[in-house]
């Protein structure tokens, strides 16, 4: 790639993904085991199982705090920590309790990295290239899924059953450990020094190193447009930040405001993390072996990972919109299916269904949803914007998953299926009347196109 220094700084910052997604993931190796060494009735289960996300809608909500205040780098650094305490923490607990707690830090980790690492990316990468760069934090997200199904198939495997499920949980402290240090080698967000911490000269040079063919003038029109984009963010508010944050929820955000919620709500009603919190049990609720059902978890995230690659490629080609009509059709056909063979009792194609689900995720929601709510926000309140879907997408996430062993004794698989595949009908009807095409737009430009004036 052209620009060397861009693309390190977006592979590190994504990196973060990547962590997300062994973290909330891991547990599923360690899900049954955790409820026998403990002897957890549902309710209890369902706290255990959902503390990590209940952890990301604390930091979801506060997470853009840190990131407008200390800025992008400092906050992913910290990320890092986080990660590192919550999988030490989780491999060592003495007692539910513990683990609980230790879950929840993880948890805020995550909550903030879906805020900071997006909007890091989004801010250093040139309109062109946003897509695939942006998209890169959920392509090492899915990575680390299938790491962590593979690496939970390893330790099933090969450990001892009775301290297995700890190492599942604790081997996270290595990857986290090194992201953190490669934290410390990339630069601070150009538009952050300039909006932000008041640096434009210190912005220009950042510029400078990720665009090296710009010229002078080129650096400072660039320049220029990021302090006239946050003029007019800023012109009803003469009285400091906390009367900023207070204007965000005003007519003129309503359609980004709208837009954060409802892809992130509809990200989370397709039944994604439900199933692949729940996949060995699903797997097994069509009579394979606790072994085979892990080994077919792994299946799931080599899916995701090939999928998502090809949504990365599509992204800066097709656009976010087309993306998100093929992931609508290809949920409601997969999900549909699944509802039905589990109706009939025709158990065997229930796994090529789920997996046909995660292509389709991988595909549409699962590559736009973090690139699309990172574009749709002004320069000043892209932190709160990026914090609201990130709130709304854990929000929703952790309450699938603390109701769903619940669910799960209420309700037949079919109906189950058969819920998840209603809400993505309405997710399609959603992307068919609402969602704008953000493709190609600069950041300024598109407040412009959404009406933000």
């Amino acid at each position: 790639m052209q620009h060397k220094r861009l693309f390190l700084w977006s592979v590190t910052a994504s990196l973060a993904g990547f962590l997300f997604g062994f973290d909330t993931i891991v547990i599923s190796g360690a899900e049954q085991k955790i409820e026998e060494v403990w002897n957890l009735g549902s309710g209890m289960h369902g706290i255990c199982m959902s503390a990590a996300l209940w952890g990301t809608v604390l930091g979801a909500l506060v997470g853009g705090m840190p990131a407008e205040k200390f800025g992008r780098r400092k906050t992913l650094i910290w990320i890092g920590v986080l990660y590192l305490l919550s999988a030490i923490g989780s491999g060592m607990a003495p007692d539910k309790y513990f683990f609980i707690i230790s879950r929840f830090i993880g948890g805020i980790g995550v909550g903030i990295a879906t805020i900071a690492s997006p909007m890091y990316i989004s801010e250093i990468a040139p309109a062109g290239l946003r897509g695939r760069l942006a998209g890169m934090f959920q392509f090492n997200i899915v990575f680390g899924i299938l790491v962590a199904f593979l690496s939970n198939y390893l330790i099933g495997k090969y450990m001892d059953e009775s301290i297995a499920w700890r190492w599942m949980l604790g081997i996270e402290a290595l990857p986290a450990l090194i992201y953190s240090l490669m934290c410390l080698m990339i630069c601070e967000s150009p538009r952050w020094l300039i909006v932000h911490g008041g640096k434009r000269q210190e912005g220009i040079r950042v510029f400078s190193e990720i665009n090296p063919d710009m010229s002078e003038q080129e650096l400072n029109s660039l320049a220029d447009s990021v302090e006239e984009s946050s003029e007019i963010e800023t012109k009803p508010s003469l009285l400091g930040q906390k009367q900023q944050k207070a204007k965000f929820f005003t007519s003129k955000l309503k359609i980004p405001i709208m837009l954060a919620f409802l892809v992130a709500f509809f990200n989370q009603l397709s039944g994604i993390n439900a199933i692949l919190y729940f996949a060995p049990r699903i797997f097994e609720w069509t009579g394979l072996g606790e072994s085979a059902a892990l080994l077919k978890s792994v299946g799931i995230g080599i899916t995701n990972l090939i999928f998502t690659y090809v949504g990365l490629y599509l992204i800066d080609k097709f656009g976010r919109r087309t993306l998100l009509y093929i992931g609508s059709f290809g949920y409601i056909a997969s999900l549909g299916l699944c509802s039905w063979a589990f109706s009939v009792e025709n158990y065997a194609i229930v796994p090529a269904c789920i997996f046909a689900f995660i292509a389709a995720h991988a595909v549409g929601q699962g590559a736009v949803i973090w690139v699309l709510i990172s574009e749709i926000f002004p320069n000043r309140f892209r932190s709160a914007g990026q914090s609201l879907g990130s709130f709304t997408h854990w929000f929703f996430a952790a309450s699938l998953t603390l109701v769903f062993p619940k669910m799960a004794e209420a309700l037949e698989p079919a109906a189950i299926f058969g819920f998840f595949c209603f809400m993505m009908i309405l997710q399609l009807v959603w992307v068919k009347t609402m969602v704008p095409e953000t493709k190609g737009v600069s950041l300024e430009e598109m407040q412009k196109k959404l009406g933000i004036q």
